[in-house]
């Protein structure tokens, strides 16, 4: 198998974009190149990056060389850059040169983090308008720090990474010339409302991206407990081969049966955005191997992942109790991703957002893109923002704050209003 797939690698590129013939068709991305562990979760996460959702999928390995087909359709109406999305999932594929080497992109740790300040008007849909753009040129944003004078002068501080950084571009340019790029980008955006804009390499201090202390308060509006969902028993005729847990229109099985080598992890549940994302990263992060997967759309409108893998080892999962535990980090993740809350601080009304934290130290894609999209469909405007690193219950977690201005003809203190902007927000997020 590995013979096959090295002779399609030599003939082909490893990545090939095939565009559906008319609006509305799924898109096609094949994919050959050497196989590591988590690569299927570097894939996802890069699509659902660039707004796409997988409508279906193959995927197989035999442990040296994988071979990927996603069909994907686009869940937002900006136009999709092709061509830097098969940059992107290029620049994850191990190198064939030098095989199994580890990816191109360096751990978020290790990275050099930017200052970015822009300074300018402000207004409904300006925090939003910035991120796309500094998506566009690039940039990972970290943590953010936002604020508003009296003078209605909005000052963005942005920590960010340079994805161009990450790897041999002759084109490159000196931070300085790149700052001018940005400068000269976000003045075309913002028109007369731009006053200026400065990148320079942060301070130790101000670039630590490691995990600080949450507030007592954020941490009981967030992670209040959640209901779990009803196990069901064992299928004692399979002789505990077969384990499941259902609930919230979502169930998750473990099967030994069906093959001989690797355990079927069978995930079905109502479709929605990163959902393949957040399978493959909840794999990834307990280190197991994905030996072939397949995702479907069903007829209803949900969508079936039945996944075969394996123990770091190479073996199937077979203690009933690790089966259990995986079937219930799985059906948390798939069910219960991201956490979202409005709540009343005195006379402030602040937005709350929770996402989780790769082990690898990345961050969920596009969370302040959607959730100051969502915000700006409502035409609520942002008086201060923060984005910061934080471990709750032994678990690193993104924690998105932002404080909202209240309009006159709309009151935040309204309860039925800040269930509304919360079930906006978690609609954009989840699709």
């Amino acid at each position: 198998m590995g013979g096959a797939f090295a002779a399609a690698v030599a003939g082909n590129e490893i990545v090939n974009v095939r565009k559906g013939h008319h609006q509305g068709d799924p898109s096609e991305l094949t994919i050959n190149c050497p196989d590591k562990v988590g690569l299927g979760c570097d894939f996802a996460r890069i699509v659902f990056e660039f707004g796409l959702s997988v409508v279906k999928g193959d995927f197989s390995t035999d442990g040296k060389w994988c071979f990927v087909v996603l069909w994907v359709v686009p869940r937002v109406r900006r136009p999709v850059q092709w061509s830097l999305l098969k940059r992107r999932i290029e620049e994850v594929c191990p190198s064939i040169e030098t095989q199994f080497t580890p990816p191109l992109i360096p751990p978020v740790s290790s990275r050099k983090v930017l200052l970015l300040q822009v300074c300018s008007s402000d207004r409904t849909g300006l925090l939003n308008d910035v991120v796309q753009k500094l998506w566009e040129l690039e940039f990972t944003i970290h943590k953010v720090k936002v604020s508003t004078s009296p003078d209605n002068k909005a000052i963005n501080l942005f920590f960010v990474t340079d994805n161009q950084d990450t790897r041999d571009n002759r084109n490159k340019l000196p931070l300085k010339k790149r700052g001018e790029q940005v400068g000269d980008q976000l003045k075309d955006l913002l028109g007369s409302s731009f006053s200026y804009s400065d990148l320079s390499e942060a301070s130790p201090e101000t670039a630590d991206l490691s995990c600080a202390p949450l507030a007592h308060t954020v941490s009981k509006d967030l992670f209040a407990d959640v209901i779990p969902p009803t196990e069901t028993e064992n299928d004692r005729s399979r002789g505990g081969s077969h384990t499941s847990l259902g609930g919230e229109g979502t169930m998750v099985t473990i099967d030994n049966s069906i093959s001989p080598v690797h355990s079927l992890l069978q995930v079905t549940c109502k479709s929605r955005k990163g959902l393949v994302y957040d399978c493959l990263r909840t794999l990834k992060d307990v280190n197991l191997q994905v030996a072939h997967g397949r995702v479907a759309t069903l007829e209803n409108g949900s969508t079936e992942i039945n996944i075969f893998l394996l123990r770091p080892e190479g073996r199937k999962i077979t203690d009933v109790e690790k089966q259990k535990l995986l079937c219930r980090c799985m059906h948390a993740e798939v069910q219960h991703p991201l956490r979202v809350v409005v709540v009343s601080r005195g006379p402030d009304t602040e937005l709350l957002v929770a996402t989780p934290i790769e082990l690898c130290g990345r961050g969920r894609p596009r969370v302040l893109y959607d959730v100051t999209l969502a915000l700006r469909e409502l035409s609520i405007c942002i008086f201060k923002a923060d984005i910061g690193r934080h471990v709750v219950a032994d678990r690193q977690w993104e924690i998105y704050r932002f404080l909202l201005i209240d309009r006159p003809d709309l009151s935040l203190t309204s309860s039925r209003i800040r269930s509304l902007i919360a079930e906006r927000v978690r609609r954009i997020l989840m699709g």
